[in-house]
C-alpha cells in the first residue's frame, strides 16, 4: 500500500498551502487508520507534525505548528489533509503522510515514526523569506 502526497511547492513566509494524502490502492480505505504528517528537513531528522485519530475525533500538533496547521480528513473521500498557514523559513522541509493503525493514541504513539505501518513518498515545500 502507498499513499500519495500532494500540495507541496514554493511559498513567501505568511503564505498558505493545503496538502492531500490519499491511498493509490482504491481497495485501502484509511477510514480505519491513525493519519499523521512529519516531515524532513535537510540534515535533520524526520519529526512530527500533526495527526488526526482514525474517527476524526482527536488531533494532535506538535508545539512548532500549533495554531498554524490544521489536519483534517475526509473518510468518504479516503483523504487526510494539511492546511498550513502563517508559513516560516523554518517550515521548509520534505512533508510525509502516513496511516497507521496499532499504536496507542492516548500514550502519545502518533508522534513517533515507528509506529506508522504505511508511508507517502513525501512532498517538498520551499518557504522563501
Amino acid at each position: 500500500v502507498q499513499l500519495q502526497a500532494s500540495g507541496g511547492g514554493l511559498v513567501q513566509a505568511g503564505g498558505s498551502l493545503r496538502f492531500s494524502c490519499a491511498a493509490c490502492e482504491r481497495t485501502f480505505s484509511i477510514s480505519s487508520y491513525n493519519m499523521g504528517w512529519f516531515r524532513q528537513a535537510r540534515g535533520k531528522e524526520r519529526e512530527f507534525v500533526a495527526a488526526i485519530k482514525w474517527s476524526g475525533g482527536s488531533t494532535s500538533y506538535a508545539d512548532s505548528v500549533k495554531g498554524r496547521l490544521t489536519i483534517s480528513r475526509d473518510n468518504a473521500r479516503n483523504t487526510v489533509y494539511l492546511q498550513m498557514n502563517s508559513l516560516k523559513p523554518e517550515d521548509t522541509a520534505v512533508y510525509y503522510c502516513a496511516a497507521g493503525s496499532t499504536f496507542s493514541w492516548y500514550s502519545g504513539g502518533y508522534s513517533t515514526p515507528t509506529g506508522y505501518d504505511y508511508w507517502g513518498q513525501g512532498t517538498l515545500v520551499t518557504v522563501s523569506s
